[in-house]
C-alpha cells in the first residue's frame, strides 16, 4: 500500500490514501507503523506539498489517524510537528480547495490535542483556526459576512477543531479567548448552514462551560440577546428547512440554552463490549464527537483497544477477556435494569448537591 502513494497517478495515490485512511480507522496498526511512520510522514508531505484538491483532503485526514495510532509519545510528537506546518500553510491559503482546507483543519486541531510538544503550538493552532472562522464573525456590531456556501464546512471544521483544542487550553489563555469571541460567536447562529448554526451553538455552550469553571458566578453581560436567538433555534419550525435538520437543530439549542440558563449538561450514554462511557459534559462531548468524526465506525474498536482514547475517556487499561469470562460477565436484562436505576440515582442525588450548592451562592 505505501510504494502506491508514490505513483506518478494521482488516482493511484488518492486510492492508497482511502485505503489506508479505512484501515487505520477500522483497527489499531501498530507492528505496520512501527515500521513506516518515517515513509508515510514523507509520503504525506508530498501529497500535501505536490497534491491538489482530493489528494490532499485524503493526506490530512490520514495524518489525523495516524496521530490518533501513534499517540502522545516521540513518534506521535515527530510526525505531527514535522506536518504541522503543512497543514496551516494549506488551510490558509485561500486557493485551496475548500475540501482540503476542511480536512487540514480537522487534523491539525486533532493532531494538536494529541501530539503537540508544548503550549506554543497550541496557542499557534489555536491562532491559525480562530483567525479562519472568525473572518466570519465581523468586528462587532450585529451585521455578520455574507460567506458563500461552499465555505461552510470549512468553517465548521475550524470551528470545531478549535473548540476541541479550548479544553486542553491553560486556564490563563482562556479568559483571553473569553473576551474576545464570547460576544463574536453568536453571529455564526444567524448562518444559512445549520451544520455551522449548531457547531457555533455547541461553542458557545463549552465556552459557557469553561468560564464557570474559572469563575463560578459567571454572568455574561448580553445574556438576555443570547438566550432570546438560542430559544428561537430551539423552537424553529420553518418550513423551508428539511425535517431531520429541524429535529437536529431544535434538540441541540434545547440542551445549549438550558445549560446557558444554569442547568446541567444532558448526559449521553455511549456503550461499546461490556462497557459504558458517559459523555456529561460539554468539553467530554466535543472530545468525543472529534475523534468519532474521524473514526466513524471504527470509534467503538479503538474506545476497546486504543491506550490513547482510554486514557483521554478514563477508561483503564484495555479489557482482556477470554470466552468464559465473556460469558461470565454477561447479565440478564432486570439486572442491567436494577443497575442503571441505581446508577441513575445516585447521579441524580449528586447534581441534587450541586444545584443546592449552586443556589446558596447565588
Amino acid at each position: 500500500m505505501t510504494p502506491l502513494l508514490y505513483f506518478p497517478s494521482a488516482k493511484t495515490r488518492q486510492g492508497a490514501l482511502e485505503s489506508l485512511r479505512l484501515a487505520l480507522a477500522s483497527r489499531l496498526l501498530p507492528d505496520f507503523l512501527l515500521e513506516r511512520s518515517l515513509t508515510l510522514a514523507d509520503a504525506l508531505e508530498k501529497c500535501l506539498k505536490k497534491g491538489k484538491g482530493e489528494e490532499q483532503a485524503l493526506a490530512a485526514a490520514v495524518l489525523g489517524l495516524l496521530c490518533v495510532q501513534l499517540g502522545p509519545g516521540p513518534k506521535g510528537e515527530e510526525l505531527f510537528h514535522s506536518l504541522q506546518p503543512l497543514l496551516i500553510s494549506v488551510l490558509s491559503d485561500s486557493t485551496a480547495s475548500p475540501a482540503a482546507r476542511l480536512h487540514c483543519a480537522s487534523a491539525l486541531g486533532l493532531g494538536c490535542y494529541v501530539a503537540a510538544a508544548d503550549v506554543q503550538d497550541l496557542v499557534s493552532c489555536l491562532a491559525c483556526l480562530e483567525g479562519v472562522f472568525s473572518r466570519s464573525c465581523g468586528t462587532g456590531g450585529s451585521t455578520t459576512p455574507v460567506v458563500p456556501a461552499s465555505l461552510h464546512g470549512l468553517l465548521c471544521a475550524a470551528l470545531q477543531a478549535w473548540a476541541l483544542l479550548l479544553t486542553i487550553c491553560p486556564s490563563t489563555h482562556i479568559s483571553h479567548i473569553l473576551n474576545r469571541q464570547l460576544p463574536r460567536l453568536p453571529q455564526l447562529l444567524s448562518s444559512e448552514s445549520v451544520n455551522l448554526r449548531i457547531a457555533a451553538g455547541e461553542t458557545i455552550a463549552l465556552l459557557f462551560e469553561l468560564a464557570r469553571d474559572l469563575e463560578e458566578d459567571f454572568i455574561y453581560e448580553d445574556m438576555e440577546a443570547l438566550c432570546g436567538t438560542l430559544r428561537t433555534l430551539a423552537t424553529d419550525s420553518n418550513k423551508y428547512r428539511a425535517k431531520a435538520d429541524r429535529r437536529r437543530q431544535r434538540s441541540t439549542f434545547r440542551a445549549v440554552l438550558n445549560f446557558v440558563e444554569g442547568s446541567e449538561c444532558e448526559e449521553e450514554t455511549i456503550r461499546f463490549g461490556l462497557e459504558v462511557l458517559y459523555v456529561d459534559s460539554w468539553a467530554r462531548h466535543r472530545i468525543y464527537a472529534a475523534f468519532k468524526d474521524v473514526l466513524g465506525s471504527g470509534m467503538h474498536h479503538h474506545l476497546q483497544n486504543n491506550e490513547l482514547l482510554r486514557d483521554i475517556f478514563g477508561l483503564g487499561p484495555v479489557l482482556v477477556l477470554d470466552a468464559t469470562a465473556l460469558k461470565a460477565c454477561k447479565i440478564s436484562r432486570f439486572e442491567k435494569h436494577l443497575y442503571n436505576a441505581a446508577a441513575f440515582k445516585a447521579r441524580t442525588k449528586a447534581r441534587s448537591r450541586v444545584r443546592d450548592k449552586r443556589a446558596d451562592i447565588l
